[in-house]
């Protein structure tokens, strides 16, 4: 694979995760993966909607370069309104799982294409909703020692045994929940002059 799309401009996606890696990687398009220098600090009173909108072109943004498209993504999990963030550890993964026991948990991903030319952003919000099984404390522990999802928004991972969490996904492209809404981006990059097939 060469290393920049057919027209010569070079694909950036700005993120170290290994997910959004991955899910880019299903495009079949050349790419470069760099990290963001970005503060991802929540503003007083900033939706979540708003929060990972700010933070996914803030990232693409921080990237920005001639003859570069550059992907920017950030995703919150909230319940009743509180954004629940990355545990970072145990207890916080056991209180966010024990809260989301057989509630409905909404995730928003902040997706950007910025095109470094230009400077234009194009900006969206994905929000997914997903229906938790009846959670004991029992499973919750055997999921935890088994993924250690303490990295990751809402305390699992979708892509992983955190599927066996869920009783329904709700949302319309469940990439998005993986960090990635791939639809969008398709229809993105196709608006900046880029034939994913």
């Amino acid at each position: 694979m060469t290393d920049s799309l057919a027209d010569g401009r070079r694909l950036i996606l700005a993120s170290t995760s290994p997910f959004r890696r991955s899910l880019l990687e299903k495009l079949g398009l050349p790419f470069e993966t760099r990290p963001p220098d970005t503060d991802e600090t929540p503003r007083p009173g900033e939706s979540a909607a708003a929060l990972v909108a700010r933070l996914a072109e803030a990232k693409a943004r921080a990237l920005a370069a001639p003859g570069c498209l550059v992907i920017g993504s950030d995703q919150v999990a909230t319940l009743d309104g509180d954004i629940l963030g990355k545990p970072g550890e145990h207890a916080r993964a056991v209180a966010q799982l024990r809260r989301a026991s057989a509630r409905t948990v909404t995730f928003y991903t902040g997706l950007c294409l910025l095109n470094g030319d230009s400077g234009r952003a194009r900006v969206e919000v994905d929000p997914f909703p997903v229906e938790f099984r009846a959670l004991t404390d029992a499973r919750i522990e055997n999921y935890l020692r088994r993924e250690q999802p303490y990295q990751c928004a809402g305390s699992f991972k979708s892509e992983g045994l955190g599927i066996a969490l869920f009783r329904r996904l709700l949302g319309e492209d469940p990439n998005s929940l993986v960090g990635l809404p791939l639809i969008r981006l398709v229809a993105m990059l196709e608006a900046e002059g880029v034939a994913v097939l």
